[in-house]
């Protein structure tokens, strides 16, 4: 894994969550979007913070270093992604 590569994932994980979220917006615009909206900021500044993190200048074994980066990112937007099916399922009742 190369720093090319990881900014790669960044743009499109975060990219497609925060679509999820405009998308949820758009079929349900009298829905908690407020809610969404602090979701969608969460994502931007994780989004902000794991970029700032990858141009960081890195000191010993580079891949460790992306894996690591990874595997912090799939955790963050799975957890964005729980708020959000959490906030969605809230709007189902």
């Amino acid at each position: 894994m190369n720093l090319r590569d990881f900014k790669k994932d960044v743009d499109y994980f975060v990219g497609e969550f925060v679509e999820d979220c405009s998308l949820f917006v758009a079929i349900n615009p009298a829905k908690a979007t407020d809610e969404v909206a602090d979701v969608i900021e969460e994502a931007i500044d994780l989004y902000n913070d794991l970029k700032d993190k990858a141009n960081a200048k890195v000191e010993g074994k580079k891949g460790a270093y992306f894996a690591g980066l990874r595997k912090e990112m799939f955790e963050k937007v799975d957890a964005l992604y729980e708020k959000l099916s959490s906030i969605v399922a809230a709007q189902k009742k």
